[in-house]
């Protein structure tokens, strides 16, 4: 049968001006919105209106409720049951903003927008009051999205996983302490990134990592080939105790600033010109002697430089037993980095935060705002994961 065209040029005709249409499509979307639930209402009695109820409990009349939509501020009514237990699902209860504004109001959260700043926002462009405590009720809504998604399963096998610490300041009592966030991106198999999860604690530590690392194995990863990290001491050994197959990679470009802060300023040009042949060497052992060439020019001056390529040279080397495709990828944490100024950029508004409930959930819409595009593989592909079935041929193919 053929469908009715419902809008008519006749109907249209009968409004003077764009306010008469706006106000009669506000009046539409309020009888839409009653007629709905209503019928959530006879579902959950399993009768219709003027029906026998098969069971005790029965309408018992309407509560007057001002919901807020693109159309303005309205009144509707809300139908109730005798026992109380009728829970509307188009409009919750304790709920008074529909047709999307609360999906704008995350949105914005997610940027860094304070309440306030919000509330200002939504009043100019849908001319809506809403609350800065109704912002929060509704930005508090994300916890139960939190709690799912860092306790959904993962993937029990990643090629890369990268793994950074961002500091956030949170008031405490009268006292404003520093946090950390915990991030890892991890690498599937199908070469797609992923925010593996955050947790947060009171500082960057080994020890923390380790709960981080076994929450990962508990939430069903199995093996992970290579870790890419900054120099916090015990830090490899805390992946080697969980995944002791991974191999660990420190990240040079952290090892490269950590040296030059013992570098004089009008020095550091030359040395860090001088570091160069080390991570660019085409194998470890022309690694070896051009670290063998800095400390013979640079350790009496700069000892503490030169120390810390030597006490942590096996995991700054390596990436150097892997194809050029995936040093690139290995080498340095920039990945996770990159993610991280992203967080910041969405978060700079905020000096401090009240609890760490909310730096929690402030992070995480900035995290699900900043990965929104990570739906195609990395760059090289093909190619990077060819070279992974080759390196790691037992370890995938027993998975």
């Amino acid at each position: 049968m053929e469908k009715k065209d419902l809008i008519t040029d006749e109907l249209l005709s009968h409004f003077k001006n764009g306010e008469e249409l706006f106000d009669f499509l506000g009046e539409i979307q309020k009888r839409g919105v009653e007629k709905l639930l209503e019928s959530e209402l006879d579902v959950h009695l399993d009768y219709k209106k003027h029906g026998v109820s098969a069971n005790t409990n029965a309408r018992n009349g309407h509560t007057s409720k001002t919901i807020n939509s693109r159309f303005g501020e309205t009144t509707i009514k809300v139908p109730r049951d005798r026992d109380s237990t009728f829970e509307p699902i188009v409009v919750p209860k304790r709920h008074n903003v529909i047709d999307g504004i609360e999906k704008v109001i995350i949105s914005l959260y997610s940027r860094g927008m304070s309440n306030t700043d919000i509330e200002n926002q939504i009043l100019d462009i849908y001319d809506i009051k809403v609350s800065p405590t109704s912002i929060s009720r509704i930005t508090d809504a994300v916890n139960e999205d939190i709690i799912a998604w860092q306790n959904r399963p993962l993937d029990p096998i990643y090629m890369v996983v990268w793994m950074d610490g961002v500091v956030f300041k949170v008031r405490e009592g009268s006292k404003v302490i520093n946090r950390t966030i915990y991030l890892a991106i991890g690498l599937k198999r199908d070469g797609v990134r992923e925010v593996m999860g955050l947790w947060l604690g009171r500082s960057e530590s080994a020890s923390f990592w380790l709960g981080v690392l076994t929450d990962m194995k508990s939430r069903g990863v199995q093996d992970i080939m290579i870790t890419a990290t900054d120099n916090l001491k015990g830090f490899t050994d805390a992946i080697t105790s969980v995944f002791p197959q991974s191999k660990t990679q420190i990240c040079v470009v952290h090892q490269i600033r950590n040296a030059c802060k013992y570098v004089a300023w009008k020095e550091r040009r030359d040395f860090s010109n001088d570091m160069k042949p080390i991570y660019n060497a085409p194998n470890e052992e022309a690694a070896r002697m051009a670290l063998n060439d800095l400390s013979r020019k640079w350790k009496d001056k700069y000892p503490y430089a030169i120390k810390g390529w030597e006490n942590n040279w096996d995991n700054l080397t390596t990436f150097l037993e892997f194809p050029v495709e995936i040093r690139k990828i290995v080498y340095t944490t920039n990945l996770i980095e990159n993610l991280n100024g992203q967080v910041r950029k969405y978060t700079r508004n905020k000096m401090s935060f009240p609890t760490d409930t909310a730096v929690m959930k402030s992070v995480f819409l900035a995290i699900k705002e900043a990965t929104k595009k990570w739906t195609k593989p990395i760059k090289n592909w093909g190619v990077i994961y060819g070279q992974f079935n080759i390196i790691f041929e037992d370890r995938l193919k027993n998975s």
